[in-house]
């Protein structure tokens, strides 16, 4: 007999590292980056949240042991925003292995910068949208 995945509905998705979980507090610090949004996230997730693309987005939500910015779990989609600290080069590499790693579970990663999500919201949505 084939072993199967344990049924959790769409919205009690854990996906979570457990063991890194409460040692990283990523739960405590994806509650403080949701009540702390960049104007940039805010105005995405303004844009996202009530399943207005026609599919749920996450914010701040846990995967392994990192927090992605938006997430539709249905699609694998992951959005990210970065701000001018992701040029430098630590941070750079720091995403560079994380991304290899949310790759590697399965995920797509669509990266765009701040200035893009406040400037050019309309074309971030399309591409969005072509990508679910």
């Amino acid at each position: 007999m084939e072993p199967t995945e344990p049924y959790l509905p769409q919205d009690k998705v854990f996906t979570a590292d457990k063991k890194q979980y409460g040692k990283l507090n990523l739960g405590g610090r994806a509650r403080g980056m949701r009540h702390e949004p960049t104007p940039a996230e805010d105005l995405l997730w303004q844009r996202l949240r009530n399943s207005q693309l026609g599919v749920k987005f996450r914010r701040q939500h846990c995967i392994d042991r990192y927090i992605a910015d938006f997430v539709c779990l249905s699609h694998k989609l992951i959005v990210e925003l970065d701000g001018a600290g992701h040029i430098e080069p630590d941070q750079a590499e720091y995403d560079k292995g994380r991304s290899a790693l949310l790759i590697e579970l399965g995920y797509r990663i669509l990266r765009f910068p701040n200035e893009q999500a406040i400037n050019e919201i309309e074309e971030i949505l399309k591409a969005i949208k072509a990508n679910l």
